[in-house]
């Protein structure tokens, strides 16, 4: 867990790559990188428009949707100790201190203390689960970017085709092939970009969504552990029971 946590500002650097550079790197073979973006179409601003956002949202995620923001590792132990002493004060100021869904959860636990296990399971359950599904919709910005970049690429393709082959028939018909080639190469571009952005977008968004996945079942762990340690209810053992010998 804590390989993860440390190797968490390494995808920045490959996101950020993805983003500014992937696009270059495919598209910059006769033209350059300026010409090409000018030259593409209406699509290509609407893509690039797309890209940053993709790439904000990457940046803020990997940043903000991190352990220690969800399910500080050591949090826990630090509760347990204080809870068992009946220092709910020096908990409440542990927590106020902590900025994470661990410590609100086990907050609403010591205001609580005094409910039933199933209400306050109920209360750190709802609080868990809104929290999550918080930073799950933030990251939603890249499934939208890498479904409508793919179709903005197409459209601008086609629409550059049209006008390829609108100048073809104004022009000198099949004499000049290289007239077609360069209009369909442009045109080209606009599938090329909304591809080169989706594919990155996509990655990241099943990424983040496999973060949320393991950060969930670490919080359901910890937060089960403490709710059976307080608030399970001990079931009684039954005394033995005495045989008494009847003397015959």
């Amino acid at each position: 867990m804590h390989s993860i946590a440390r190797n968490f500002n390494s995808p920045s650097i490959l996101v950020t790559c993805f983003f500014l550079f992937g696009s270059q790197s495919v598209f910059a073979r006769d033209i350059g990188f300026s010409q090409m973006l000018f030259g593409g179409g209406i699509a290509i601003p609407v893509i690039l428009a797309l890209s940053i956002l993709a790439l904000s949202v990457s940046i803020e995620r990997l940043v903000r949707f991190r352990e220690k923001f969800i399910v500080p590792p050591d949090l826990a132990e630090r509760v347990r100790h204080l809870w068992l002493a009946g220092e709910y004060t020096e908990i409440h100021t542990l927590l106020a201190k902590e900025n994470n869904t661990l410590a609100r959860a086990i907050d609403f636990m010591v205001l609580h203390r005094e409910q039933s296990f199933a209400a306050v399971n109920n209360g750190v359950s709802d609080i868990a689960s809104l929290e999550l599904r918080y930073h799950q919709q933030k990251a939603y910005a890249l499934a939208i970017v890498a479904t409508v970049a793919p179709i903005v690429g197409l459209l601008g393709t086609v629409l550059e085709m049209i006008d390829a082959f609108e100048a073809i028939a104004f022009a000198d018909g099949m004499e000049n092939p290289a007239l077609l080639a360069g209009g369909i190469s442009m045109a080209l571009i606009n599938t090329a970009a909304g591809l080169s952005v989706a594919l990155p977008a996509l990655g990241m968004h099943h990424f983040f969504k496999n973060r949320a996945a393991f950060l969930g079942l670490n919080l359901e762990k910890q937060i089960n552990q403490l709710l059976n340690e307080w608030f399970m209810p001990v079931v009684a053992t039954a005394p033995y029971l005495k045989v008494v010998e009847h003397a015959h």
